[in-house]
């Protein structure tokens, strides 16, 4: 199967690639820098989103498109011009993706573009599945709501379109986890805000393969939670995380202080979710870490 992915270069991107490529799969990686990298077995860099570049012209015959694209949530503080970047680059390498989907001379089968739980409203009580019709009002429900609406504009070219709702992918070396692991390791964990609030996470293999699982399966379509089947409280996950780390769990990290140093992504770690994979499940997908400790001590391993 031959597999184009945007987005290929980070976090959750490279966790895709080595899992396609693990099984011999071939990963065309959309980049601004393909000179950056190089090319290894099963895997080539192509150039895009730049004015000369036009990737449909060197690529072979593509099965499905994965899209990752975007900036990241997690660089820096979130201003004005920090939120335009995070919402426009989403659409911008969303329109890329189904110009090159038109322009293919054969039209790929699926295309798994990326979301977030961030589509459902915070709450400490409710329960969230793909059923749930109810989206939040902040910036990171709009962002996610029209970039699915984009995607499923593959739909007209008779493209199959999974929208992966991912939760906090954890990974020892990136994502979110080293930064809340950071202050356990230096012996001053503890509890961040209320503690109350919902955190529905994902081990990175298990995200990796859930991609997969929806390129493969065609019942797969529409919306589905990438999350662990068990969700936690934010005060249980990091008791979980200081026990598999061997450190204390005892200094609390207040709404007030964080909200005055992170200003409106503090929302990223004072609001949650309770998100359930109810697709993923009905549909048979087999998850390697369902709970938090097996992730963690996977990860700390």
């Amino acid at each position: 199967m031959k597999v184009l992915l945007s987005g290929g270069t980070g976090f959750a991107g490279q966790a895709i690639t080595n899992l396609l490529t693990e099984q011999q799969h071939d990963v065309y990686i959309l980049t601004r820098n393909p000179d950056k990298y190089k090319s290894k077995p099963h895997v080539h860099y192509v150039e895009w989103l730049k004015d000369s570049s036009a990737p449909e012209e060197t690529l072979p015959s593509i099965d499905a498109v994965v899209n990752l694209a975007g900036e990241s949530i997690n660089n820096g503080r979130w201003n004005d011009d920090q939120k335009k970047r995070i919402y426009e680059s989403r659409m911008e390498a969303t329109d890329e993706i189904l110009r090159i989907i038109r322009t293919l001379d054969s039209t790929p089968s699926v295309l798994v573009n990326a979301s977030a739980v961030g589509y459902y409203p915070p709450s400490e009580t409710k329960i969230y599945t793909e059923q749930s019709m109810e989206s939040g009002n902040g910036f990171l429900s709009k962002t996610v709501v029209d970039w699915e609406k984009k995607a499923m504009l593959a739909q007209d070219e008779g493209v199959r379109v999974a929208c992966a709702r991912f939760g906090i992918i954890l990974g020892k070396e990136s994502g979110a986890l080293p930064s809340m692991a950071l202050p356990y390791k230096l012996m001053a964990g503890g509890t961040v805000g209320t503690g109350k609030q919902w955190l529905s996470w994902v081990h990175y293999e298990d995200a990796a393969r859930a991609v997969l699982y929806a390129i493969e399966n065609e019942q797969m379509e529409g919306p589905y939670n990438v999350t662990a089947p068990n969700p936690m409280r934010m005060k249980e996950f990091g008791e979980t995380l200081a026990k598999v780390l061997h450190r204390p769990h005892w200094i609390p990290a207040p709404s007030f202080a964080l909200k005055a140093a992170l200003g409106d992504k503090s929302a990223l770690v004072l609001e949650g979710q309770k998100v359930l994979p109810k697709v993923l499940e009905e549909k048979g997908f087999d998850y390697h870490y369902p709970t938090l400790h097996e992730a963690l001590k996977n990860i700390y391993s």
